[in-house]
């Protein structure tokens, strides 16, 4: 009799132990008891009645993460591919809907994506995807978050991950950004140009002041020192073209010296014969004196021409 029980026993620690259930932290078990819906269990350890109950299902409470890549054309007819992704989470008090009414809540959610990717993107250019793809993300989760709740799903958020037009329209879009980078580089290579230019022009003409400048000082001072000069052989009784002679001499024996000691010159005085001072002063002291004799006659010559203007008129 003993020996029947055994199995008996064993069999029903079975059952019993087939009754106990545990559900996972984040996550709820749907029970169903003839294939009807029975409760909904929570994170922890559970019983159901064997044989008469089921687990229908479990639902997963996370966060969760569905990247859809959607094709269409842009305004500009440019073919584009986007890749939204979607976070979206189940709501705790509507575990029932998400698990009964829905067959697949990844295709509805892609079915939404697809919609209202393919009615806004025809709307805008493709620049403009680029700057409102958050108007993009916008768009699709208010659409979303409208027909999921009902189903028991709450969109979190949806973010436009990836723009990727044609690969012809991107290499052509490289191509104008290295035109435009190149010409901006190409403006600024030509502004520091000019800068330096007009740098180089300032210091150039800066520097032709000073020069100048020093050659008028230097001038001034030498009228200066042979107006003393002059002054001092007139003191000992050398008249003004005596003494201006003797100083352009003095002056041409200085030059000839100063030649002299440079050894790398290249440098020839003419004329540079021995007697080219002796013939200089001599021609200088004969210029001077003929000048004399002409301004004197002249002086002479209206002196008459004043006095013929003055005579009365006898007639």
């Amino acid at each position: 009799m003993g020996f029947y029980l055994i199995p008996l026993f064993i069999f029903g620690f079975i059952i019993l132990i087939s009754g106990i259930f545990t559900v996972k932290q984040q996550t709820a078990a749907v029970v169903e008891r003839f294939g009807k819906f029975l409760s909904i269990r929570n994170s922890g350890l559970h019983f159901k009645i064997p044989v008469f109950d089921r687990i229908a299902g479990r639902i997963n409470l996370r966060i969760q993460q569905l990247d859809v890549i959607v094709e269409t054309k842009t305004k500009d007819d440019v073919f584009v591919r986007l890749k939204i992704s979607v976070q979206f989470q189940v709501i705790k008090d509507k575990v029932y809907d998400a698990f009964y009414k829905l067959e697949n809540p990844h295709d509805q959610i892609t079915s939404y994506v697809f919609d209202v990717v393919r009615a806004e993107v025809p709307k805008m250019k493709l620049d403009d995807v680029f700057e409102r793809k958050d108007d993009i993300a916008i768009a699709v989760k208010q659409e979303l978050n409208e027909a999921m709740v009902n189903y028991g799903y709450d969109i979190i958020k949806t973010l436009v991950t990836d723009i990727d037009p044609d690969l012809q329209v991107k290499e052509a879009m490289n191509r104008i950004n290295a035109a435009e980078r190149e010409k901006v580089a190409a403006e600024y290579e030509a502004e520091a140009e000019r800068i330096k230019i007009v740098a180089k022009a300032r210091a150039e003409a800066e520097s032709k002041r000073l020069q100048g400048q020093g050659i008028a000082d230097q001038r001034r001072e030498i009228a200066r020192g042979l107006e003393e000069s002059v002054d001092v052989l007139n003191n000992v009784g050398i008249n003004s073209q005596e003494a201006s002679a003797l100083i352009v001499v003095t002056q041409h024996y200085d030059t000839l010296q100063s030649i002299g000691e440079e050894t790398n010159t290249n440098l020839i005085l003419l004329p540079n014969s021995p007697q080219a001072g002796s013939d200089m002063l001599n021609n200088m002291i004969a210029s001077f004196t003929a000048s004399n004799q002409i301004g004197e006659e002249m002086k002479k010559q209206n002196a008459k021409k004043g006095i013929t203007r003055k005579k009365p008129d006898t007639n």
